[in-house]
């Protein structure tokens, strides 16, 4: 897989990450649990995605 094509993939897993935590905050009685272990991979994706980025 290309850098580009990895750097996609992670743009596209971390937005489907950011709209479940969003899902998840909107409910009325939101799981603290899931919302933390969500919170917690899009800042590994994110990261990811810096390293990357900082490799080109």
């Amino acid at each position: 897989m290309s850098l580009e094509a990895r750097l996609e993939s992670l743009k596209t897993r971390h937005a489907g990450v950011d709209a479940r935590i969003t899902d998840e905050d909107r409910r009325p009685r939101p799981d603290d649990d899931n919302l933390a272990r969500l919170k917690l991979e899009k800042l590994r994706l994110k990261e990811e995605m810096e390293r990357l980025r900082t490799r080109q």
